[in-house]
C-alpha cells in the first residue's frame, strides 16, 4: 500500500511538472488568440486556418531541430478583455511565444507582454508596435500599416494621379473612412494623412464607417460634397465592400486605395464591379499566386483542410503562414544557440534576421534591436480586368531616406 501511495504522488507530482512546463523538452509550447467569430472574423477564420495547417506542416518536417511544436489557440471574439483573459490563461500553459490578432488587443497587452518577455507575433501590423524601446516583445512578418499606406498613397500618386484630366491643373483631393473608435482602422491615419501632406493632397474630412456596416450611404453623401479624387479605407473586407458598392451607386467618382485587411479576393466578389480598379497594398502573395513557397501552402490546405474549396482560400492563409514561417526560424535559431527562451528567442532568433526571405512573395524580412520594421516598403497591387496587378513596389526609405531614419519608426 506504501508503495503503491508513493509511486501515485511520484506520478501526481510528474503530470504537475509537466503541466507547469518544467519537462517541456520534447515539445514547445506555442499559444494563439484569434477571432473567428467577432468584427473581423470576415478576415480571421482563413487567418485561423492558415496557422493551423502551417504548423502541423512544420511539425511534419522535424519541428524545431526535433522538437516537436504543440500550438493551442483560443477564439477572444475581437474583444480585448477577452484577449486578456487567454493571455492569462496561456502564460499559464508557460507558452514560449503567442501568435497574436488584432490591434487594440496586441497594442493593450504589449506593455505585459514586454514585462514577461513572451514574444508576440500578431496579425495586427500596427506601426506602434514597431520601436523596440516600446515594444521590445512585438513582431510580425509584414511591413507594418502606416508603411503600407504610405505606400498605397504613394503608388497612386506615382502611377493614377497623371492619367487624371486635372493632372497638373490642381493638387489631388483625399479623404479617409474607416471605423474611428477601433484601433486598427484608425492605426496608420496619422501617417497616411502625413503622407498626403508630404504629397501634396488636399485632405478632407474623415468619415467613419463601422466594421460591421451594411450601408454607407450617408458617409458617400457626406463625402460628394468634398469630391475627393482619391479615399483610403481602414476596414475590413465585409464593409469596404459595402462601401464601394455604395460609391459606385451614389456616383462618388473616386479612387480607392484600402488597408491589406480589406484586400482581398473576396473583394470582387463581394463588392462586384464596384472593386474595379480599387488599390490595395499586399504583404504577401494571394493564395495559389506562382511565387516561390507557395507549393507548400496550397498542398497543407488540401491535406489538413479538403473539406474547404481552395477557390475559397484566402491572402489570410499565406499572411498566418508569414508569421509561423519566422517564428518557427526564430525558435531553431534561438535553440540552436542553446537558449529557447523568451529573450533568446527575441535577441537570438527574431533579431538575427538580415534579409531573411520566407517567401510567399512577401519583402526579404529584418528585425534589429532598434528597429522592428520587417520591411521598407511593400507590393502595392490593383484589381483590375478580372485579376490583381501590380502597379508598383514602393521603397519608402529608398524615396525619403532621412525621415524613414529619423522620424517614421513608431508610428
Amino acid at each position: 500500500m506504501k508503495k503503491a501511495m508513493v509511486f501515485a504522488g511520484i506520478l501526481a507530482l510528474g503530470l504537475w511538472l509537466m503541466g507547469s512546463g518544467t519537462a517541456f523538452a520534447a515539445e514547445i509550447p506555442i499559444g494563439g488568440i484569434l477571432d473567428t467569430t467577432g468584427a473581423t472574423s470576415d478576415v480571421g477564420k482563413d487567418y485561423a486556418l492558415g496557422m493551423e495547417e502551417a504548423y502541423k506542416w512544420i511539425n511534419e518536417q522535424g519541428g524545431v531541430n526535433g522538437k516537436k511544436i504543440k500550438y493551442v489557440w483560443f477564439d477572444y471574439g475581437y474583444r480585448i478583455p477577452e484577449a486578456i483573459t487567454k493571455y492569462k490563461l496561456l502564460k499559464r500553459m508557460n507558452v514560449l511565444a503567442i501568435m497574436g490578432w488584432g490591434t487594440g488587443d496586441t497594442e493593450a497587452l504589449s506593455p505585459t507582454v514586454n514585462v514577461d518577455k513572451i514574444p508576440y507575433v500578431s496579425a495586427s501590423y500596427s506601426a506602434h508596435l514597431t520601436d523596440p524601446k516600446k515594444a521590445r516583445y512585438n513582431i510580425f512578418f509584414s511591413s507594418d500599416y502606416s508603411t503600407n499606406a504610405r505606400a498605397a498613397i504613394t503608388a497612386w500618386f506615382d502611377k493614377v494621379w497623371p492619367t487624371k484630366p486635372d493632372y497638373n491643373k490642381r493638387k489631388p483631393r483625399f479623404a479617409c473612412v474607416y471605423m474611428f473608435a477601433s484601433p486598427y482602422c484608425s492605426a496608420p491615419i496619422k501617417a497616411i494623412k502625413d503622407h498626403a501632406t508630404i504629397l501634396g493632397f488636399e485632405i478632407g474630412p474623415d468619415q467613419d464607417v463601422s466594421l460591421f456596416a451594411l450601408d454607407a450611404k450617408s458617409q458617400i453623401m457626406a463625402l460628394k460634397e468634398f469630391k475627393p479624387d482619391l479615399v483610403w479605407h481602414g476596414n475590413t473586407t465585409m464593409s469596404v465592400s459595402a462601401t464601394l458598392r455604395d460609391a459606385l451607386a451614389l456616383g462618388l467618382g473616386a479612387d480607392w486605395i484600402i488597408n491589406n485587411w480589406g484586400f482581398d479576393e473576396n473583394l470582387p466578389r463581394l463588392a462586384a464591379e464596384a472593386a474595379e480598379g480599387a488599390i490595395g497594398p499586399t504583404p504577401c502573395a494571394f493564395f495559389g499566386q506562382q511565387v516561390k513557397n507557395m507549393d507548400i501552402v496550397v498542398e497543407a490546405a488540401k491535406k489538413y483542410n479538403p473539406g474547404v474549396p481552395l477557390e475559397k482560400r484566402l491572402i489570410r492563409t499565406v499572411q498566418a503562414w508569414g508569421d509561423a514561417l519566422i517564428t518557427w526560424e526564430a525558435l531553431k535559431r534561438a535553440d540552436k544557440a542553446g537558449d529557447l527562451t523568451g529573450p533568446g528567442i527575441m535577441t537570438k532568433g527574431f533579431e538575427t534576421f538580415r534579409n531573411f526571405d520566407i517567401g510567399l512573395g512577401a519583402s526579404p524580412i529584418t528585425f534589429t534591436e532598434d528597429d522592428h520594421r520587417p520591411a521598407t516598403g511593400c507590393l502595392v497591387q490593383q484589381w483590375k480586368g478580372g485579376k490583381f496587378q501590380e502597379l508598383e513596389r514602393v521603397d519608402l526609405k529608398a524615396r525619403w531616406p532621412d525621415k524613414w531614419e529619423k522620424e517614421w519608426l513608431g508610428w
